[in-house]
């Protein structure tokens, strides 16, 4: 009774400091057209939409390109495409490499591996919830996540191809791809490409990313009215994330995101510094800024931050709460906190109550096969270690 008066108290000292601030009263009252509990649905061209609890398919932030609607044929060719390493130039790498599901869809290594093992200079950012987003990588130099889809293709580091064009050879040199594309892109008045080519390829690959979600986390369930799903460390640390801490004026609304960049001193002070969005936007102040990450799943997509730098969300918390790196173009938003011990173990609780179902199209059935394929392989072994048994008692006799 007492706990539950406590988290009753908590609740409603969340929501008189939420309420101050538009943003923040859209992270807690997310305007979803559903009841309270449901998770949100939507159909697009007949494919239907599922978001894990939390998530807001209403939302302004929300889109689908109009001539790149979501279809059941285009979803599953671009899931293929995704996990395919025939789309790399040496048949190594696939989008899967560096945006592992298990791990958050992110990678867990301080910078990506490409062909013939080279490596990058960013950590590989999470592709969750790319719904609701459009400019694309840390610093938004491509407009959508289409665009984005061909970037790494033809990265010299990252996929080897020296142009687009070797790509659409290859896959058209696999009669079950071009079989898919014909699906995915029939002849038709209402498609403007047909068949194998680069614009169908974005759009193929982009349409499977735009269902990788995360939601339902313990967060989302406090909110809908479950006091239990949070513990009061977790509780407190979202009270700090709203006030104290200042977290909330930049990782905004039911995505955790503003979507916009802002300089942290991260590498800026490095010999050779990262100039991020100016890099793209040659305004002056863009200098080592980067865009705002979600914080979904923030506990499964280690390193953090754009040059992976900081290894666990503790390191995140003390980076700043000390300020981060000054520099001549750190955000105004950016100022000392004063945490005490305890606010920031309280914080990184609230942190870790963020990352809760990942989904994506056709999960369901790739942990069938996993759960398959790891059972063939357990009675592989069981059979072997059966047979070395077997002759090391023979060798006795």
């Amino acid at each position: 009774m007492k706990r539950a008066v406590v988290a009753a108290l908590i609740k409603s000292v969340i929501i008189t400091a939420v309420c101050t601030a538009a943003a923040a009263c859209a992270l807690l009252s997310p305007d979803t057209g559903k009841e309270a509990g449901e998770n949100p649905t939507l159909i697009t061209a007949g494919f239907r939409l599922n978001a894990p609890l939390g998530l807001n398919l209403e939302s302004a932030a929300f889109y689908v390109p109009e001539d790149n609607p979501l279809t059941e044929e285009k979803v599953k060719l671009g899931k293929r495409l995704y996990f395919d390493p025939v789309l790399s130039i040496d048949g190594t790498v696939s989008c899967a490499s560096c945006h592992v599901p298990e791990k958050g869809f992110a990678d867990p290594n301080l910078f990506s591996i490409g062909v013939r093992g080279q490596t990058g200079t960013r950590q590989a950012p999470t592709i969750i919830n790319r719904v609701f987003s459009r400019a694309q990588f840390w610093d938004g130099r491509a407009a959508t996540l289409e665009e984005q889809a061909l970037g790494p293709i033809t990265n010299p580091i990252e996929m080897g191809n020296p142009d687009i064009k070797v790509v659409l050879e290859r896959l058209k040199k696999d009669p079950s791809y071009i079989e898919q594309f014909d699906r995915a892109f029939p002849r038709s008045d209402a498609v403007d490409e047909s068949g194998v080519t680069e614009k169908n390829l974005a759009r193929a690959i982009a349409g499977f990313e735009r269902t990788i979600m995360s939601g339902n986390s313990p967060f989302d369930r406090f909110i809908e009215g479950d006091k239990s799903a949070m513990s009061e460390s977790a509780a407190r640390g979202y009270q700090l994330y709203l006030s104290k801490a200042n977290c909330a004026t930049c990782h905004v609304s039911f995505n955790f995101t503003d979507e916009a960049y802002h300089n942290l001193g991260v590498g800026i002070t490095a010999r050779k510094p990262d100039l991020g969005r100016f890099t793209v936007s040659k305004l002056e102040g863009h200098q080592g800024a980067f865009k705002t990450p979600t914080l979904r799943e923030i506990a499964n997509t280690a390193p953090y931050m754009s040059d992976g730098s900081l290894k666990t969300l503790e390191e995140v918390v003390d980076y700043y709460d000390r300020g981060a790196a000054p520099n001549r173009w750190l955000s105004p938003k950016i100022k000392p906190l004063g945490l005490t011990v305890e606010e920031k173990r309280d914080l990184v609780e609230f942190l870790k109550a963020l990352s809760g179902e990942v989904v994506w199209y056709g999960k369901e059935e790739d942990e069938k096969k996993k759960k398959s394929e790891e059972g063939q392989e357990g009675g592989k072994r069981a059979e072997a270690q059966e047979a070395a048994q077997g002759a090391a008692g023979a060798r006795l006799l």
